[in-house]
């Protein structure tokens, strides 16, 4: 009995036990920092995208807009290859010339002056799509001006799932969010 108090006093190895312990937790926690700060920084360079998007869309005439003939207007894929281009030097897709997620992308009227445009194969997920949302045809309330609002949608993979999964094996959340953003901008023509 004498012998395991002496044991139970001991404290050689408790810093040990007690890191082995906390580690799996701190790893929690970094990571969790790591993934957010990413996810954070995705939403800011898509407000970005959205934010130049809008103005170039809303300096482009509205002349070839018709919401009763169903075609793409080509005034604007301007606005679109502005979006592309800033989230692909941002780092948020692939460059331009690798894959085949790459513009020109075909919209389709949304109703009134408003075109949807769906570009996949952007990251290395199936199932994900580059949703750009123009509407040349917005009025802003309190002024008798007419805007562009833009918005941009863009899946992003959380990585924390993977971490929390090989800490308790079985667990699962959803490991993707939808991040969109949106700018409005006077039109100016």
């Amino acid at each position: 009995m004498q012998h395991l108090a002496r044991v139970w006093e001991r404290s050689e190895g408790s810093a040990l036990l007690e890191f082995a312990l906390v580690l799996p937790l701190l790893v929690v926690f970094i990571v969790g920092i790591y993934d957010f700060s990413g996810a954070y920084n995705q939403k800011q360079k898509i407000e970005h995208a959205a934010q130049a998007g809008a103005s170039a869309a809303s300096g482009q005439p509205t002349g070839d807009m018709d919401p009763a003939n169903f075609s793409d207007p080509p005034s604007l894929q301007p606005a679109v290859d502005v979006i592309f281009n800033s989230l692909a030097a941002d780092g948020v897709l692939p460059l331009a010339n690798q894959g085949s997620c790459k513009t020109p992308a075909v919209g389709s009227p949304s109703g009134g002056l408003s075109w949807t445009y769906n570009i996949s194969n952007c990251s290395g997920f199936s199932g994900d799509l580059l949703t750009i949302i123009i509407d040349r045809g917005v009025h802003v309330t309190g002024q008798s001006t007419v805007a562009t609002t833009v918005s941009v949608s863009f899946r992003y993979h959380w990585r924390f799932n993977s971490v929390i999964q090989l800490l308790i094996p079985g667990a699962s959340y959803a490991a993707t969010t939808d991040l969109r953003q949106t700018a409005t901008v006077p039109n100016q023509m």
